[in-house]
């Protein structure tokens, strides 16, 4: 049609232009005569294209199969031509957390006290005690992402956090406190080997890596959160995970198997010491180490076992204010073995150390022996008609300071704790626990050891 429109616009002008006295009947034979001429256009272009027929037949040719030459697809060209999207740096990013909302009670036991004699009461959980409600344990929201090839982040804060003396010595509830805030740098292509800078957890206790939102149990135990109270400091750590290891934790992770968290089968670093969220007092690191290794028995089944260490220098608060002139040995080994249920598991650990300690004939803190850990035993159902659950049974033990509470009181702690675990839908999980406690309060102006049986609840959101 091209090729017709020059030709049509030139006839148009070889027709006479219509005068004012013109009939329809002049009109209608110049339009009948402008559609012959296009006719005749139209059937001698058709002649043109029409490919000409030999006059002489022509000698056979053998007939050889080529392939036709595919033609690129226009959606293709179409991409080619296109330059790719360019990632932006916040489209790594993800955001997720979790909330925990507790109910605890105590059934019988010394729920209270005349002064001077301890209470029912855990450093764990503020939950429990008297006249005490609805609580929430935790509220985290995590941010991390990747800033490039090598390099990612990671940081998590807590809304749930407790201060206290806020008006006339009460205590408030829903502060807005720093747990993590760190950046990873991998120094390989497989990502098996990273350098982690910031506030993060210390490579201590295979329970105090494992995050609150995957533990079983509802608190961890007293002798291995406190080498580690909250578990977290500021430092400098690398952590290496081999290929067979990563794999097999991969594999646990897929099965739904409660994991510590891909921390590196081995973890070296050094912190202040001094403990989250506080300002470092002395000269001297804590240095810490970890070693942790999974290995498959048979029939599906893995057996986690390891250990890790630390030495430091730290100083507690002391009740005159501040922390104490001069700094403390503080140092530990602990071991740990770990058979994931399938459907019967079992879990334990174990340190030994020494540590500050408030002496109560002496009235000072000085630096004592401490001993402790827990014996557990679990069993996991994937599947019921109310979804997969997990009952639990441990038995813990301590006797050592609590170095983050003021003066580093002596704890006696010895606890049986029977629970389950529902998962109704993957983003609800709920606990029901009863324990039997016998614990000496963490606070060294209290004496003796108060007992109980205390009924406790949690409701867990993942988002």
């Amino acid at each position: 049609m091209k090729q017709l429109f020059p030709a049509i616009l030139a006839t148009s002008f070889l027709v006479a232009p219509p005068a004012a006295g013109q009939t329809v009947q002049e009109l209608q034979r110049q339009i009948d005569e402008l559609k012959a001429v296009i006719a005749e256009m139209k059937a001698a272009q058709a002649a043109n294209a029409a490919p000409t027929t030999p006059s002489v037949p022509a000698t056979p040719v053998p007939q050889v199969a080529v392939a036709p030459k595919p033609a690129a697809p226009t959606a293709q060209l179409a991409a080619a031509s296109l330059p790719a999207k360019r990632e932006k740096w916040y489209d790594r990013i993800r955001l997720r957390g979790y909330t925990q909302l507790r109910l605890n009670e105590i059934i019988s036991g010394d729920r209270t006290a005349p002064a001077g004699t301890a209470r029912l009461r855990s450093v764990h959980d503020s939950g429990i005690g008297d006249n005490t409600g609805f609580t929430f344990r935790r509220i985290r929201l995590i941010l991390q992402g990747d800033l490039g090839e090598r390099v990612s982040f990671y940081l998590q804060p807590d809304f749930a956090t407790a201060v206290s003396s806020q008006s006339v010595g009460e205590r408030r509830e829903g502060f807005l406190q720093l747990r993590d805030a760190y950046f990873d740098a991998f120094l390989d292509p497989d990502k098996r080997f990273r350098l982690r800078f910031g506030q993060s957890k210390v490579p201590f206790g295979w329970e105090n890596m494992q995050s609150s939102s995957n533990r079983l149990t509802l608190d961890r135990s007293d002798a291995i959160n406190s080498g580690v109270p909250s578990e977290r400091d500021i430092g400098v750590v690398a952590y290496y995970t081999p290929t067979h290891v990563d794999d097999i934790w991969e594999r646990l992770t897929e099965d739904g198997q409660k994991l510590f968290g891909n921390y590196g089968a081995f973890g070296v670093g050094v912190y202040n010491g001094q403990g989250i969220n506080r300002e470092e007092a002395n000269d001297a690191l804590m240095a810490v180490a970890l070693a942790t290794w999974p290995f498959e028995i048979g029939g599906g089944r893995v057996l986690e076992v390891g250990g890790s260490a630390y030495t430091n220098r730290v100083q507690p608060e002391v009740r005159t204010g501040g922390v104490s002139a001069e700094p403390f040995t503080d140092e530990r080994v602990g071991l740990h073995a770990i058979l994931y249920p399938a459907p019967l598991g079992f879990q334990a650990e174990w340190n030994w150390g020494q540590g500050p300690e408030y002496d109560r004939t002496l009235r000072a803190i000085t630096t004592k022996p401490l001993h402790g850990g827990y014996v557990q035993a679990m069993a996991r159902v994937k599947a019921s008609p109310v979804g997969p659950f997990m009952p639990y049974a441990r038995w813990q033990t301590y006797r050592g300071g609590w170095k983050a509470a003021v003066n580093a009181p002596r704890l006696e702690t010895d606890e049986i704790e029977l629970g389950i675990e529902f998962q109704p839908v993957p983003a609800l999980e709920w606990t029901i626990a009863y324990a039997r406690m016998d614990r000496a309060e963490a606070d060294e102006r209290r004496m003796g050891r108060a007992e109980g049986d205390v009924f406790r609840t949690q409701l867990q959101l993942n988002y």
